[in-house]
């Protein structure tokens, strides 16, 4: 099935970079805030690190992924750009605040192909997700909070979070010398997330399925929702109106056959 419009494509990643500076940055609630531990360094520090964190991660995803696909399919496409650089984007969010640039770049690089090989796997398995978001958000956001586990630096934990209860200190990353516990608990957060959303979504998505409303007809997937549901053309399919018209009758009788 051919695209819709990459160009629209490319201008909503760019307006999804833009958001994302307000999400990851922004998530800080106060910007004029000294750390107690140095005279130089407050909230406006750790923000501009991370927004130079997400830059990063989310740049060397998008490069990597270009030319990592360029090597297995043989040829250029810009929306492999634009998924590589929501995939740099997703992973480094967990751990934005308290990763060095450097360790982004890791992340980034990592991110480009846990997407795709995760889409050689979807590719294989027949897997229905064409807008990649299962292995976009499932895939490399597993990927990002194992990331946090491995390379979160002890100074901006403690700048982020402040001291743990009782002035015990926070745990860090696994190479960053600060031992398994902050990965411990990475892991468990990934499988608490993946065995609730098993619970509550797979009985849902079964009876959607058993009551066939899950999805839609593969005639209809075929002729597309603007015409089988709204009776009118979004893109043009075809070289013409004529052949659109023409798609549009073979549907109707394929319809009319079947009830």
């Amino acid at each position: 099935m051919r695209g819709h419009n990459g160009t629209l494509v490319v201008l909503g990643t760019f307006l999804l970079w833009f958001g994302w500076f307000g999400f990851n940055p922004g998530s800080f609630d106060k910007i004029a805030v000294a750390y107690q531990t140095t005279t130089n360094q407050g909230n406006w520090t750790a923000i501009g690190r991370t927004a130079v964190v997400t830059t990063l991660s989310g740049s060397t995803s998008g490069i990597v992924t270009l030319f990592g696909r360029r090597l297995l399919v043989g040829h250029w496409n810009v929306l492999d750009v634009c998924n590589g650089v929501l995939a740099g984007f997703v992973a480094v969010t967990s751990g934005c605040a308290v990763v060095e640039p450097w360790a982004a770049v890791v992340c980034g690089f990592v991110s480009a192909w846990v997407l795709i090989g995760l889409n050689v796997v979807a590719l294989k398995v027949k897997f229905d997700d064409p807008l990649e978001a299962a292995q976009l958000h499932g895939g490399c956001g597993a990927w990002g909070l194992i990331f946090t586990g491995l390379f979160a630096k002890k100074e901006f934990v403690v700048q982020a979070y402040d001291q743990g209860e009782g002035g015990v200190a926070r745990a860090y990353g696994v190479m960053m010398g600060g031992g398994w516990a902050l990965f411990g608990a990475q892991v468990v957060e990934l499988l608490a997330i993946v065995g609730w959303v098993s619970v509550t979504m797979g009985p849902l998505f079964y009876v959607l399925h058993k009551l066939g409303i899950l999805r839609i007809s593969a005639d209809e997937e075929m002729a597309g929702l603007d015409v089988s549901s709204h009776g009118g053309y979004a893109y043009a399919y075809g070289p013409s109106e004529e052949s659109n018209g023409r798609f549009y009758a073979d549907y109707m009788r394929l319809q009319n056959e079947q009830s």
